[in-house]
């Protein structure tokens, strides 16, 4: 079986745009959920939907890829789960080494999802020496002091960080000129990497600060919809000052905004 070492994807050859191939995985993800209860074809309309895009989108993606369907038909499932998984090099193996075996690293080795979308955790490999040899999911923990060769060895081009933050650029740097060549970083940082080296940042914090974000809109929403004037949020309810003695006399308990 071909490995990630020796072949490319061929989206960047073929001038599939970026926001194209971020959303070819969600239309795969759709399309294997329709082959596995053995549907045969799939309007755009219901792919699209299937998806969360716009249909429209969804049909000017594909025409990046060659396919447009069939008038009253719509899509062969089966073909475009092959064609899609062939554009983002899922029908060859990519051995991808995690550095980091805490608690996320350690989950993400456990995950079975990887091998079935045509990834292969070839490596485990951590700081802490009280660590080397021990198991997870399997695969023995090694120390970062062979991390040059545990790269080589495996063929990886792949490489996951799960490291804390202030180590996360030393790994990266030393992934890379192990011949790393593709990084997923869950570190709560900003890598720095040469030219020719792929970055996908996966910041948990940052996920939930966004939804935050929309909850407080939504309860600035409900808050007018109680009376205060359209487009406009409730204003913040101050506490009452409670009198207490500090070094300088009264204070009140909840200082005004």
């Amino acid at each position: 079986m071909a490995t990630g070492r020796t072949h490319r994807p061929a989206t960047r050859s073929r001038g599939i745009p970026e926001a194209t191939v971020a959303r070819l995985p969600l239309y795969l993800r759709a399309l294997t959920a329709l082959s596995e209860r053995s549907v045969p074809t799939v309007s755009s309309e219901e792919l699209a939907a299937a998806a969360g895009v716009n249909s429209a989108k969804l049909r000017k993606d594909f025409s990046y890829l060659g396919s447009y369907g069939t008038r009253g038909v719509g899509y062969d499932v089966e073909y475009l789960v092959y064609q899609i998984s062939r554009e983002l090099g899922l029908t060859q193996d990519w051995p991808v080494a995690i550095v980091g075996i805490g608690n996320l690293g350690a989950a993400l080795a456990n995950y079975g999802g990887f091998a079935s979308r045509g990834f292969r955790v070839a490596a485990l490999i951590d700081a802490d020496p009280a660590m080397a040899g021990t198991p997870v999911a399997g695969i023995p923990v090694q120390h970062t002091d062979d991390l040059d060769r545990i790269i080589s060895d495996n063929g990886v081009s792949i490489g996951v960080i799960t490291t804390p933050p202030g180590a996360a650029q030393q790994v990266c740097d030393r992934l890379v000129a192990a011949g790393v060549t593709s990084i997923l970083n869950f570190a709560p940082t900003v890598l720095s990497v040469p030219e020719g080296v792929d970055v996908r940042k996966v910041d948990l914090s940052i996920e939930l600060q966004i939804l935050a974000f929309h909850e407080q809109r939504k309860a600035g929403e409900e808050a007018a919809g109680d009376g205060a004037p359209a487009g406009e949020a409730a204003p913040p309810v101050r506490a009452t000052p409670t009198n207490r003695k500090g070094p300088d006399g009264d204070l009140p308990a909840v200082m005004p905004a």
